[in-house]
């Protein structure tokens, strides 16, 4: 890792996760390298690894890290899994889902619905997908 929040995530796996029974590897690694920082407004970032939810706007809160990595944990997921998520949000979790599992989708709803798929969890592809009576953009 070479970002600049590198050290702050292994700091977030070590005292947040794994010293509270977080043990699952795959989701502790998941865990280690999504950059939760780009999934916050910018002046938000030096918050991004703290043990609290943040606000992501719209009345919407990115989950404190320690329950999305025990929500993953719980899924017992292999990379043969296949995993529909129903409310992205900012797509944080989506985004950590992906390291562990084989596909996933993700479909939001924001006036009009949208799916983004990813495929291979090691290199993920994202497709739109229109329902039946959405706008196209």
């Amino acid at each position: 890792m070479s970002d600049a929040f590198a050290e702050a995530r292994e700091r977030m796996v070590a005292r947040q996760l794994a010293a509270r029974d977080i043990s699952d590897p795959r989701v502790l690694d998941a865990m280690r390298h999504v950059p939760r920082h780009r999934f916050v407004a910018p002046e938000q970032a030096s918050e991004a690894y703290a043990d609290y939810p943040l606000s992501i706007g719209h009345g919407q809160t990115i989950s404190q890290p320690y329950i999305v990595a025990y929500m993953v944990e719980q899924l017992r997921l292999t990379p043969a899994s296949r995993v529909l998520e129903i409310g992205t949000g900012c797509g944080y979790h989506t985004a950590v889902l992906a390291r562990v599992a084989g596909h996933v989708c993700s479909i939001r709803d924001r006036g009009r619905a949208r799916a983004a798929c990813a495929g291979d969890s090691r290199r993920p592809r994202h497709r739109q997908r229109h329902h039946r009576g959405a706008r196209r953009q």
